[in-house]
């Protein structure tokens, strides 16, 4: 879904004649297979959706991407995958290089990933988190030292802090984090940072503890401001 609306965008607002081709990977056996089936209705390549392990099954490795997006599991743990993705942190080329979160919540594992990812020519990462890869980890933990890597080649360009009960299971604070290896002159050394927790509209009947959306006027409101 977020890879067709992202699609659709690009052609409708951005440029009509861009060609647009989409890749995805997902572990879960239902959300793949929901995936690959709305690439296949779409006319799109549905060899591009894979599935597997981000961590340990990198089913693009060595490919790179213009722009990037992921609605990672909140709290997940890696403790499986710990052996695999220590060896890869000791590795100078790895995408761990930066360190390494506690087992109990991977989520800076997905943004190391796809940082991993970006184009030497710019590309342009939107992630969402809960609050833990923003607050959680005292100086010179795995957390910190991955913002600190972040932050000091200045790829972090935005932070929007979201409405809560947007999402089905959980009415935590969400934020999209937006990432790049090109930031204009004028965003350079400085991060963004946007209010939207008011920015939206009530459901006129819950999905279970999800109770708002953001509207279409929400959404530009967000894109301007940004």
């Amino acid at each position: 879904g977020m890879l067709i609306t992202a699609r659709d965008y690009i052609r409708d607002a951005i440029n009509p004649e861009v060609e647009v081709v989409m890749y995805g990977q997902e572990l879960n056996d239902v959300s793949y297979a929901i995936a690959k089936s709305d690439v296949l209705i779409m006319g799109e390549d549905a060899e591009n959706i894979r599935q597997g392990n981000s961590f340990t099954q990198d089913k693009f490795k060595g490919q790179r991407f213009s722009y990037m997006l992921s609605n990672p599991p909140f709290g997940v743990s890696w403790k499986k995958e710990e052996n695999f993705i220590k060896k890869e942190a000791n590795d100078p080329h790895g995408r761990f290089q930066a360190g390494t979160p506690r087992s109990s919540d991977g989520a800076l594992m997905f943004l190391q990933h796809m940082i991993s990812k970006m184009e030497a020519g710019g590309s342009r990462i939107a992630i969402i988190f809960n609050g833990s890869p923003l607050f959680t980890g005292d100086a010179g933990s795995g957390e910190s030292d991955i913002r600190k890597w972040i932050i000091e080649n200045d790829w972090l360009e935005a932070v929007v802090a979201m409405p809560t009960e947007m999402f089905y299971n959980t009415g935590i604070a969400t934020y999209i984090w937006l990432v790049t290896n090109r930031k204009p002159a004028h965003r350079q050394g400085k991060v963004q940072l946007i209010d939207a927790t008011q920015w939206y509209r009530p459901l006129r009947k819950n999905l279970g503890k999800k109770n708002c959306e953001l509207a279409d006027e929400d959404i530009q409101r967000i894109c301007d401001v940004f």
